[in-house]
């Protein structure tokens, strides 16, 4: 039976300095939930409280509904993936899956077929009698992925587990550990600061910055719809326009404003910020809407990556310029650089966030923290 975890007014200090001042969640048994966030945003912190490697100043961790807080980390029966692999040079692989099996002296025929079984699952059969020194990385990743699981814990704890590997082999252990969790079912929290790793593999992503949980969602709608301007800023890339909201519609300049349906229940006029991604922009096709030049074209295939120059908007940041993705295979022209288009944004996937307090004003979308 998988275990869910429950979070209650969690909190972490360290002397004057609060890392998380008062976080709680809800992992659900057997899903796949990753902290996401920049670095020293607290994911690591809430991970290692967890795993019982950092004390609790307040609230409650609990583990189907029975509180953990001074269960020592050993006794927590936690299965735990380290950044460096953190795996035995001078065993084999074999030895070094068993390892945790010794501990709890389970017998020697039991452990033998678990530790076949799971090197079955994790695909390093062939590797079991080498030593990690004749390993590539992506297979130490996968001995020590196999050592955390063949103990069969209650819950699977990962931390920055493919920083260390090169882009293919993250790609490739990405979609393996996905795969393995889901064979077992096992609950597990992964932590990264690699947005497209936390929505190639989450079942949800819990958004943090400054030891608070932005949002939670779904990869989907982590990505489409932020609840604020943090999280529409750290996932993805998206322009963000200064704009103003009138009723109903979003104002960008004297000669372009959007009409949309979406908006939550009219509050008059606003300044707001509008969180637009380079797949949501659209040609015109009537000249009307946005002047922009083209400053650079990136041909990649499928796609053509422009940056772009608008005028008469105003952008935030200190990178004025838009960038904007057209797809080949529809595209009735391309531009080069120094070229002039006219460009509309797709009412119904961009985000509106209010000026004031940079939350979003799309109806329906919620923290869900």
């Amino acid at each position: 039976m998988s275990t869910g975890i429950q979070i209650r007014n969690l909190a972490k200090r360290y002397g004057d300095l609060t890392i998380i001042p008062d976080l709680s969640v809800e992992i659900m048994s057997g899903e796949f939930f990753t902290l996401l966030g920049p670095s020293g945003c607290g994911k690591t912190t809430l991970l290692r409280m967890i795993a019982g490697f950092n004390s609790i100043e307040n609230g409650t961790i609990a583990f189907n509904n029975q509180v953990i807080n001074h269960v020592p980390a050993h006794k927590r029966n936690i299965g735990m993936v380290f950044q460096n692999y953190a795996i035995f040079p001078h065993l084999s692989v074999r030895e070094n899956v068993k390892y945790g099996l010794k501990l709890r002296k389970i017998p020697k025929k039991e452990m033998n077929e678990r530790v076949d079984q799971i090197l079955e699952v994790t695909q390093i059969k062939e590797y079991a009698d080498r030593l990690p020194e004749n390993l590539s990385g992506g297979q130490q990743q996968r001995v020590a992925l196999a050592r955390a699981i063949v103990v069969h814990p209650t819950v699977l704890l990962m931390d920055e587990p493919l920083s260390n590997l090169d882009a293919k082999l993250r790609l490739d252990m990405r979609s393996a550990i996905r795969e393995i969790q889901k064979d077992i079912g096992i609950t597990t929290v992964y932590v990264t600061h690699d947005q497209e790793e936390a929505l190639a593999i989450s079942d949800r992503i819990a958004v943090m910055n400054d030891g608070v949980i932005q949002q939670i969602g779904s990869p989907h709608t982590i990505y489409t719809r932020p609840a604020n301007l943090f999280v529409g800023g750290f996932i993805g890339h998206s322009s963000f326009f200064a704009a103003k909201r009138k009723g109903n519609c979003v104002v960008f300049s004297d000669q372009y404003q959007v009409e949309m349906s979406n908006l939550v229940s009219d509050c008059g006029e606003q300044d707001v910020y509008v969180g637009v991604r380079p797949e949501e922009i659209l040609i015109s096709a009537n000249e009307t809407g946005i002047p922009a030049i083209v400053k650079r074209s990136t041909f990649l295939g499928r796609y053509i990556h422009y940056v772009l120059e608008c005028q008469g908007c105003t952008l935030l940041g200190e990178h004025k310029d838009l960038e904007f993705t057209q797809e080949i295979n529809v595209a009735e022209r391309t531009y080069s650089s120094g070229d002039s288009m006219m460009i509309q944004v797709n009412t119904k996937s961009i985000n509106v966030f209010s000026a004031s307090d940079q939350t979003s004003l799309i109806e329906g979308v919620s923290r869900n923290v």
